[in-house]
């Protein structure tokens, strides 16, 4: 086969054959197509797009470039989640022991974060001694005594995907759907889990700006999951503002365990007992999903998830004196700087960027911006308003945490983040609608 001509063949936006999106994810992973003629051909997909059959094929060729994990040595219904990505989004760290308690057993593997969105392995590693690159007989074994465990992604897990999405990120095709949806289906998949629920978040914080978008991200996900014989649902959650009050990784950590004690935020309390639900109605322990999330904000009124937590740091080598000390949140991070961005006038808080919130996290520290940056883990941001809530001329709107030394342009990206509006901002839905 003749890479040229099946660049060309996609250019036009002809549909390619089984055969020939294989000979091209084998080539490229290999070497043998280089890095330029890959380019070119994520390129024509982004313009010219994919059908359901192409994106298929495409998330079985890189699922079949590396290792397929086996869960079948772990009993019971095995669950995983995935998020597009958002500010402030902790969500999978209160998921898991919550539907661990109910039995459900979760196999997760997580990233790091990249730009404005943080990750779920950062948040973790903030945790003293946590370890997240753990051998897979070890995940297993974890996984049977305390029902849950979340590991970095490995390199002989779907290869074909990390080289692509490297060059997707220097390509200007990240935002490609098929290419979204192949790269994210193929990891599900290829770590075996019974049950997947997704959360495609939308909105000024999120890759997906508008709902339409995310929608039709869902729906390509979801179809791939069907015919990989998966349980599985999509949330289209908003992402117009971060989730939670806190932004960073030890800070989003605290927050985790206020909602494990039962006093978070009702936010984030919402979006998790939803997951949360769909997971336990997938594994059939509710018929509908009302009654699901009952049960689970009722659950999260008890130490269970709490416990369930602990015992899954514990057993991956975290400290647990950082989870049980309830120290106030100065102590915990230690920085060399806090700054208290304070309202000018009186009115109602609105946050009105969500994107530079998650990169003045970034400049603080809390994130990178390139993939090989060190991140601090105690630094972040604390919203002490949110949208909706009244504010007093003088009163703290946010608290920045951080090591680094501070210029004014700390100020002026703190204020543009938000404004102060003379009448309440209407409420939003925090979830659009589930597909499955």
């Amino acid at each position: 086969m003749d890479i040229l001509a099946l660049i060309n063949k996609k250019k036009y936006g002809q549909e390619l054959t089984r055969e020939e999106i294989n000979f091209i994810v084998e080539g490229y992973t290999s070497g043998s197509i280089p890095d330029y003629q890959m380019s070119a051909f994520l390129m024509a997909i982004y313009f010219q797009t994919m059908s359901i059959s192409e994106i298929l094929i495409l998330t079985e060729a890189m699922i079949n470039s590396g290792e397929i994990y086996d869960l079948s040595s772990i009993s019971g219904f095995k669950v995983d989640k995935h998020s597009s990505g958002g500010v402030g989004d902790k969500v999978s760290l209160i998921y898991a022991p919550l539907v661990a308690s109910f039995g459900l057993k979760v196999a997760k593997m997580s990233g790091r974060g990249l730009g404005q969105t943080g990750g779920t392995i950062d948040k973790l590693e903030s945790i003293p001694g946590f370890k997240v690159e753990i051998p897979f007989s070890e995940f297993v074994k974890i996984i049977n005594q305390t029902n849950l465990s979340i590991m970095s992604q490995t390199d002989n897990i779907v290869p074909a995907d990390k080289k692509i999405y490297a060059l997707r990120d220097v390509t200007a095709t990240v935002d490609s759907l098929p290419l979204v949806a192949a790269s994210v289906m193929c990891k599900k998949i290829a770590t075996g889990s019974d049950g997947i629920i997704l959360d495609v978040k939308c909105g000024n914080g999120a890759f997906m700006k508008t709902i339409s978008e995310a929608r039709k991200l869902a729906q390509i996900m979801v179809e791939l999951g069907i015919k990989f014989n998966k349980k599985i649902a999509a949330e289209i959650t908003n992402m117009s503002e971060p989730l939670g009050r806190t932004i960073g990784n030890a800070i989003e950590i605290y927050e985790v365990l206020q909602a494990l004690k039962g006093t978070g935020p009702a936010d984030l309390n919402y979006i998790v007992c939803e997951s949360a639900a769909l997971s336990l109605c997938q594994a059939g322990l509710f018929s509908d999903l009302a009654t699901a999330v009952t049960a689970c904000q009722a659950k999260m009124q008890t130490e269970e998830p709490l416990n369930y937590f602990r015992a899954f740091i514990k057993a991956q080598g975290g400290d647990l004196n950082f989870i049980d000390n309830d120290l106030p949140l100065k102590d915990i991070l230690k920085v060399k700087n806090i700054i208290e961005i304070k309202a000018t006038q009186a009115g109602y808080m609105e946050i009105i960027d969500t994107t530079e919130l998650g990169l003045l996290a970034v400049r603080l520290g809390a994130g990178r911006a390139t993939k090989n940056e060190e991140i601090d883990y105690h630094a972040g941001i604390y919203l002490n308003k949110k949208t909706g809530e009244n504010v007093a001329v003088g009163d703290v709107v946010m608290t920045l945490y951080t090591n680094r030394y501070i210029t004014e342009p700390v100020y002026k990206w703190a204020e543009r983040t938000f404004k102060i509006v003379t009448v309440k901002p209407r409420e939003q839905k925090l979830i659009y609608e589930i597909i499955q």
